[in-house]
């Protein structure tokens, strides 16, 4: 998965939250991918740059990152 494609994963899924649940999507997402993007390099402040989202999204991406190092999605039908 290139850097498009997940900023354009993050923009989907925040573009598709509930109303007062685009940040929990935004941690969400980088739960989900987050081993992805450390894995291969990535910084959460390019991934938003890319998706088109205000770059200060960047912070919510790392910390979901972060936590991706110690919980797991609970309903995947959720996202």
């Amino acid at each position: 998965m290139t850097r498009d494609e997940l900023a354009r994963r993050l923009k989907e899924m925040y573009t598709n939250a509930k109303e007062g649940e685009k940040a929990v999507n935004i941690h969400l997402f980088g739960i989900i991918y987050g081993e992805y993007i450390l894995n291969h390099g990535y910084k959460p402040k390019d991934i938003v740059q890319a998706s088109g989202l205000n770059v200060s999204y960047a912070a919510e991406v790392n910390k979901g990152v972060n936590l991706s190092k110690y919980v797991a999605v609970k309903n995947k039908d959720k996202q």
